[in-house]
């Protein structure tokens, strides 16, 4: 299997390191056909990302087929696995171990998602088995009884010869892409059964014409050429309202709901309804990506920007690229969609790959609100205290006369309620004494707390000065609320963040404070927006800071009615050229400029990033081996590092290598950055995963954590 095969003298190792008795025991009698089956074990180890060969015995040949889980002994241990093909005999080499169980006999890993878990696993140099534990939900017995008793047939194509497409109303479809450029093309091109790329930008996020509907009517065009759809949103809130749009254009039953928050049997009961063809669209969040939709003619991405789109666990995949990859293996049509742009979607357009489908300014000025900034030269003419306070007449007035039409949004950049102190007389940052964390407040009366490891400190003093007085460093979205019931007495004020987000607000007058990304959606349009602390989110440590602030001002002025309704939105903001995007209502503007200044830098995506992160000591021979492989190829790429990790709650502690795994007493954690030119990746990443097998078969250095394109590294 060349999508999972380490190099041939670690693959010979392996082959000579199994135990006698694999070589010489005398098994139960095999299948008369095929007796040989190819396993994926399920295990992280990189040296074990190959098939390994069994027997297949008489009384397991039925149910022993291709995609179907299995448990094998692997090494004194029972292993799980899945069977990728039969075969009439094994160049193993030696007498071959029998299959010890099928745990199940529906075959949940088809063909094309061994191929796409093969293609995902050499981008991010991981392994497979990686892969398909994101891929393949846990199997739940009670489904797979269900589906027994209901005599379901068995997997086949979504609409078998001679069937008929899904009907769907297409008019009421295409009625949103009408306003857009391309957008009318684009519909006849997919209904058409033709596979075209497109970059929408859309312009509401609420109502009927928000960009749900516009998604849904994309994905009944694609089902009225009778093909199937794959749609991955970022969380849950955005799942129901694509969900709900959808099931306006297709008949019951045709959408399956893919998402772990729903929990396991609910997920494994929708991947088993898509996998037969029962269900031709598949919806949700990152796994959703991998869903077995037969006969796929569409994938679409909703928000690519969203760091929830980032797979958390190895090898740390981006949904975005998934569908990409997913959409040129099987020849299906992509749509990539979001209130503004992402600079690796603008290198998409730029690179002629993908086409944009954007409205006409005439539309543009009709459907958006009006932008005003506080810091702009008329408004500090007005208030010249405005740069200084948190809240400037401007968006106090705003505030005021939306809450007479409507609800009112104000957006924050913090949660909690005091998430950052300093010392009262030295301006220093307040930290904990046991492990150097910022110091919080959790409310009026709270004593100041670690946000790290929640020590209390009732009795601060500050380190450079012996100060015993904490001021506020930032103001959160609890403080805020408690400021703005002060300042609109007689209003409701209702907050969004944390683990207490709201989806939706009734359209009354009300104050809404939301942490950035938790802002609920009114039926009818906020009134207003107030969006505040844009400095602290364009002052984040961060390559991406610019372009993440305008994607969550663009989500959340989207939310708000359009000018001719007066639907104003207020930015409290220095005059960057972040904040001239909004004005202008201009995110792809923004993308065009961002990715020229990082390809004239050569950061990403202009180019890709590897990060290498563990002690210093195995992060220096993992770096010497991959470039003496580099060299070899005659590959030079631009190193940077090994730097020290800056302490934060998501770097292991000292005492722990990278993953958690236990470090040398003393050691230091730090991390090497590679950056790849997109000519040369497929070589680097190739060889990356080599080197990533061949350390961990050694068995003899501290592990290193290998991450390709880490949105949080730069």
């Amino acid at each position: 299997m060349s999508d999972g095969m380490p190099d041939q003298p670690l693959q010979l190792s392996l082959l000579q390191g199994f135990p006698a008795s694999a070589r010489t025991a005398e098994g139960p009698p095999l299948a008369s056909v095929n007796p040989v089956a190819r396993v994926l074990i399920e295990s992280s180890l990189p040296h074990l990302d190959r098939p390994f060969d069994y027997s297949v015995p008489a009384e397991l040949d039925e149910t022993a087929q291709p995609g179907v889980r299995v448990k094998v002994k692997f090494s004194g241990q029972e292993l799980s696995g899945y069977i990728l093909d039969r075969a009439e005999e094994s160049d193993a080499g030696h007498v071959l171990v029998p299959l010890h169980k099928i745990v199940s006999p529906v075959a949940v890993l088809t063909p094309e998602l061994r191929e796409l878990a093969g293609r995902v696993a050499a981008r991010y140099a991981g392994t497979v088995s990686d892969v398909l534990r994101v891929a393949i939900p846990p199997r739940v017995v009670k489904v797979e009884k269900e589906i027994a008793a209901e005599d379901a047939p068995p997997p086949v194509a979504v609409f078998p010869p001679g069937a008929e497409p899904v009907p769907v109303p297409v008019s009421g479809a295409v009625a949103g892409w009408a306003d857009y450029r391309n957008g009318a093309a684009f519909l006849r091109h997919l209904s058409a059964g033709g596979s075209p790329r497109a970059v929408l930008s859309a312009l509401q996020g609420f109502g009927p014409d928000g960009w749900p509907r516009l998604l849904a009517g994309a994905v009944a065009a694609v089902r009225q050429s009778g093909r199937g759809a794959v749609v991955v949103v970022p969380d849950y809130r955005d799942l129901d309202r694509v969900q709900s749009a959808m099931e306006e254009f297709l008949p019951a039953g045709d959408v399956a709901r893919l998402t772990a928050d729903d929990g396991q049997t609910p997920r494994y009961r929708s991947y088993v309804r898509v996998l037969n063809g029962t269900a031709g669209v598949a919806v949700g969040t990152r796994s959703a990506a991998y869903a077995p939709v037969r006969n796929l003619g569409l994938v679409v991405c909703w928000d690519d920007g969203d760091d929830l789109h980032v797979e958390q666990r190895s090898p740390y995949a981006h949904s975005r690229e998934v569908l990409l990859l997913r959409a040129e293996q099987e020849g299906a049509a992509c749509l990539m969609a979001g209130h503004t742009r992402s600079t690796e979607l603008q290198r998409l357009v730029d690179a002629g790959w993908a086409m944009p489908v954007e409205a006409e300014r005439s539309v543009v000025r009709r459907t958006v609100p009006r932008v005003l900034n506080t810091a702009d030269s008329f408004e500090m003419e007005r208030d010249p205290l405005a740069r200084m306070a948190r809240l400037p007449g401007a968006a106090w007035r705003t505030a005021k006369e939306g809450l007479e039409r409507g609800p009112v949004l104000v957006q924050v950049a913090r949660s909690g309620y005091a998430p950052s102190l300093a010392c009262e007389t030295c301006r220093e940052s307040a930290r904990c004494q046991s492990c150097q964390g910022p110091l919080a407040i959790a409310g009026a009366s709270a004593v100041p707390q670690c946000r790290w490891c929640s020590t209390p400190a009732p009795a601060w003093r500050c380190s450079h000065c012996s100060g015993a007085r904490l001021r506020r460093g930032a103001t959160g979205v609890l403080r805020t609320a408690e400021e703005l019931g002060r300042a609109f007495p007689g209003k409701a004020v209702v907050t969004s963040s944390g683990d207490h987000v709201k989806a939706t607000v009734a359209d009354t007058g009300a104050l809404i404070v939301a942490t950035v990304g938790a802002e609920p959606v009114a039926a009818g349009g906020y009134a207003a927006a107030l969006l505040l602390d844009g400095d602290s989110l364009l002052r984040r440590e961060n390559l991406r800071a610019g372009e993440d602030a305008v994607r969550r001002w663009f989500n959340a002025a989207a939310l708000v009615r359009p000018a001719k309704e007066g639907g104003i939105v207020v930015i409290t903001a220095d005059d960057t050229a972040a904040v001239g995007a909004l004005l202008r209502w201009d995110p792809a503007g923004y993308a065009q400029r961002e990715l020229a200044l990082r390809t004239e830098l050569q950061l990403p995506p202009a180019v890709r990033v590897a990060s290498v992160t563990g002690g210093r000591t195995a992060v220096g021979h993992f770096t010497a081996s991959v470039t003496k492989f580099l060299e070899g190829e005659g590959v030079e790429l631009r190193i940077a590092g090994p730097a020290p990790l800056v302490p934060s709650p998501h770097v292991p502690a000292p005492g722990q290598g990278a993953g958690g795994a236990p470090a040398r007493a003393g050691a230091e954690d730090v991390r090497t950055l590679l950056f790849i030119p997109y000519g040369q990746a497929s070589t680097v990443t190739r060889l990356l995963r080599a080197a990533k097998a061949a350390s961990a078969a050694k068995r003899s250095e501290d592990p290193v954590q290998l991450r390709l394109d880490g949105v949080d590294v730069l």
